[in-house]
């Protein structure tokens, strides 16, 4: 440990497991109190403090308990003030969402991370909390047509790895290929297919939804990753948005010929993975979010109230007795 680890490790216990006050702290060190603050801060960002908030009783009448019994998962709903920003909005989700993915992780697991503006922010929440023998992997391409996408998705899983001490995978293949056939000769590659069987046998998953109409508008459509045409084409097919960039209707389905060319995993392979946690700040988002629930690919939900909400609303009013696909 550097002294400042030291003096934060000593900080920390004398304020969450002493009790004492930040101005006996700034004593104690002969520092002001913003130092304490600092050295606060740096034990909680450094993973030398967690934090944990239990489950709340009595959850079945809360918007988090009606989403868990309507669709049988694990749900944190984040409040965030009227006030504040999409940017502020997502920020707010993602700390929660960075703490409930370290909960999950042990030593030996295997993250599969899909890239995207939601995961991008949880990355950049990650306490620094060493998993001995992890690995991240990368869970759908990022290339497009004019960009390699390496950067945007390197940086990702990168700092989710350095935050738990990982090994890191990625995946480099197109986000959508351009014809089915080089996805089929490529996904025959030994190189390509470990990435693939990794994928496959990983622990956890972490991703977000991309919606046609967030208030954030979603990489997958603003990145170049598909084309005009194509979008407007899936938009009549009824897809509301993407999970791993594979599209996906209200209803859950994804039976299109755009998924033919995804890099994604099919929803069938996601389903298989043990805990998959699925992170949407926004009310724009709660239709894909519904499809993403009604396809069963989703086992822990943290999102906003605001879009809790809108979920539970479109629920009750949009097709509220398709039943959710098998899981």
């Amino acid at each position: 440990m550097t002294m400042r680890d030291e003096q934060a490790h000593e900080a920390a216990s004398m304020y969450y497991l002493q009790g004492q006050t930040m101005e006996a702290i700034a004593k104690h060190f002969s520092i002001s109190r913003s130092s304490v603050s600092r050295l606060l801060a740096y034990a909680r960002e450094t993973g030398l403090v967690t934090i944990r908030v239990a489950p709340a009783p009595g959850r079945h009448s809360t918007l988090a308990g009606r989403i868990s019994d309507m669709f049988g998962i694990t749900t944190h709903v984040t409040p965030v003030s009227s006030i504040h920003t999409e940017v502020n909005r997502l920020h707010n989700v993602a700390l929660v969402a960075a703490q409930r993915l370290v909960d999950l992780m042990k030593p030996g697991t295997t993250l599969g991370i899909a890239w995207g503006n939601t995961t991008t922010e949880v990355t950049l929440c990650l306490p620094h909390v060493p998993f001995p023998g992890s690995s991240v992997v990368q869970l759908n391409g990022a290339a497009t047509a004019t960009e390699s996408g390496v950067l945007y998705a390197d940086a990702l899983i990168s700092r989710a790895a350095a935050a738990f001490r990982a090994r890191t995978i990625h995946f480099p293949v197109p986000a959508f290929f351009d014809y089915a056939s080089t996805k089929e000769a490529m996904w025959r590659e030994r190189a390509i297919r470990r990435v693939l069987d990794t994928i496959a046998s990983c622990d956890i998953a972490l991703f977000g939804v991309g919606s046609l109409s967030a208030a954030l508008p979603s990489h997958v459509y603003s990145g170049g990753f598909l084309a005009p045409g194509e979008i407007a084409k899936a938009q009549e097919d009824g897809v509301v948005g993407d999970v791993c960039t594979v599209l996906i209707r209200k209803d859950g389905s994804t039976d299109m010929e755009l998924n033919s060319r995804a890099s994604g995993p099919p929803t069938e392979i996601l389903r298989k993975i043990p805990h998959r946690v699925c992170v949407v700040a926004g009310a724009s988002k709660a239709l894909p979010l519904l499809g993403a629930l009604r396809a069963g690919v989703v086992t822990d939900l943290v999102l906003d109230d605001g879009a809790a909400r809108a979920l539970l609303d479109l629920a009750a009013t949009k097709g509220s007795s398709a039943r959710t696909m098998e899981r």
